[in-house]
Protein backbone atom coordinates (compact mmCIF):
# COMPACT_ATOMS: atom_id res chain seq x y z
CA UNK A 1 0.00 0.00 0.00
CA UNK A 2 2.94 2.43 0.58
CA UNK A 3 3.96 2.54 -2.80
CA UNK A 4 -0.39 3.01 -4.03
CA UNK A 5 -0.39 5.85 -1.42
CA UNK A 6 2.54 7.46 -1.91
CA UNK A 7 1.67 7.98 -5.83
CA UNK A 8 -1.21 9.42 -5.41
CA UNK A 9 -0.83 11.66 -2.21
CA UNK A 10 2.20 12.96 -4.62
CA UNK A 11 0.20 13.46 -7.49
CA UNK A 12 -2.68 15.70 -5.22
CA UNK A 13 -0.35 17.70 -3.95
CA UNK A 14 1.18 18.39 -7.56
CA UNK A 15 -2.51 19.02 -8.56
CA UNK A 16 -4.52 20.82 -5.73
CA UNK A 17 -3.37 24.10 -5.97
CA UNK A 18 -5.76 25.73 -3.75
CA UNK A 19 -7.18 28.46 -6.24
CA UNK A 20 -9.54 30.96 -5.75
CA UNK A 21 -13.24 29.49 -6.90
CA UNK A 22 -12.47 26.33 -8.00
CA UNK A 23 -13.87 23.36 -6.94
CA UNK A 24 -11.17 20.19 -6.07
CA UNK A 25 -13.16 16.84 -5.72
CA UNK A 26 -11.50 12.90 -6.48
CA UNK A 27 -13.17 10.46 -8.35
CA UNK A 28 -12.63 6.59 -7.62
CA UNK A 29 -13.80 4.71 -10.61
CA UNK A 30 -14.35 0.81 -10.45
CA UNK A 31 -13.10 -1.20 -13.56
CA UNK A 32 -14.35 -4.14 -12.92
CA UNK A 33 -12.88 -5.57 -16.04
CA UNK A 34 -9.29 -4.85 -15.83
CA UNK A 35 -10.13 -5.96 -11.81
CA UNK A 36 -9.04 -2.60 -10.85
CA UNK A 37 -9.40 1.15 -9.31
CA UNK A 38 -8.51 4.46 -10.90
CA UNK A 39 -8.04 6.83 -9.29
CA UNK A 40 -8.64 11.18 -10.97
CA UNK A 41 -8.58 14.23 -9.61
CA UNK A 42 -11.51 16.99 -11.03
CA UNK A 43 -10.84 20.69 -11.13
CA UNK A 44 -13.44 22.90 -11.84
CA UNK A 45 -12.73 26.92 -11.84
CA UNK A 46 -15.69 28.66 -11.69
CA UNK A 47 -16.99 29.60 -15.30
CA UNK A 48 -14.66 27.05 -16.78
CA UNK A 49 -15.10 23.07 -17.71
CA UNK A 50 -13.82 20.26 -15.55
CA UNK A 51 -10.62 19.02 -15.90
CA UNK A 52 -10.01 15.40 -14.78
CA UNK A 53 -6.53 14.65 -13.94
CA UNK A 54 -5.73 10.82 -13.94
CA UNK A 55 -3.63 10.29 -10.48
CA UNK A 56 -3.12 6.89 -10.43
CA UNK A 57 -4.13 3.30 -11.09
CA UNK A 58 -4.37 0.46 -8.56
CA UNK A 59 -4.14 -3.44 -9.25
CA UNK A 60 -4.74 -5.16 -5.71
CA UNK A 61 -8.32 -5.17 -5.75
CA UNK A 62 -9.31 -5.53 -3.20
CA UNK A 63 -12.05 -3.47 -1.10
CA UNK A 64 -10.45 -3.51 2.58
CA UNK A 65 -7.23 -2.25 0.34
CA UNK A 66 -9.05 0.80 -1.08
CA UNK A 67 -10.39 1.20 1.86
CA UNK A 68 -7.19 1.76 3.89
CA UNK A 69 -5.94 4.01 0.89
CA UNK A 70 -8.93 6.27 1.19
CA UNK A 71 -8.56 6.33 4.98
CA UNK A 72 -4.72 7.61 4.54
CA UNK A 73 -5.90 10.23 1.85
CA UNK A 74 -9.11 11.84 3.92
CA UNK A 75 -6.42 11.94 6.80
CA UNK A 76 -4.22 13.95 4.87
CA UNK A 77 -6.73 15.79 2.17
CA UNK A 78 -10.36 16.56 2.95
CA UNK A 79 -11.29 16.56 -0.01
CA UNK A 80 -15.26 15.42 -1.47
CA UNK A 81 -15.12 11.82 -3.15
CA UNK A 82 -17.19 10.39 -5.51
CA UNK A 83 -17.45 6.92 -6.53
CA UNK A 84 -18.17 5.03 -9.81
CA UNK A 85 -18.96 1.44 -10.37
CA UNK A 86 -19.68 0.58 -7.26
CA UNK A 87 -23.65 0.80 -6.69
CA UNK A 88 -24.24 -1.71 -3.55
CA UNK A 89 -20.68 -2.54 -2.60
CA UNK A 90 -20.32 -1.81 1.37
CA UNK A 91 -16.73 -1.16 3.12
CA UNK A 92 -15.44 -3.66 4.72
CA UNK A 93 -14.49 -1.99 7.79
CA UNK A 94 -16.81 0.36 8.08
CA UNK A 95 -20.26 -1.70 6.68
CA UNK A 96 -21.55 1.24 5.05
CA UNK A 97 -22.30 2.04 1.42
CA UNK A 98 -20.35 3.22 -1.22
CA UNK A 99 -22.39 4.22 -3.47
CA UNK A 100 -25.58 4.51 -2.69
CA UNK A 101 -27.36 4.98 -6.41
CA UNK A 102 -25.91 5.16 -10.01
CA UNK A 103 -25.14 8.62 -11.58
CA UNK A 104 -26.70 9.56 -15.11
CA UNK A 105 -23.13 8.69 -16.79
CA UNK A 106 -22.77 5.21 -15.88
Amino acid sequence: MNKDLRIILERISQSFTRRRDTQYYLQVVNDCYDCTYNFFINIRPRGERLHSIPLHTVEDYRLSYLEKIIDRIMEKYQLSITYDGFVGQKWPVKQELIQKRRHKDE
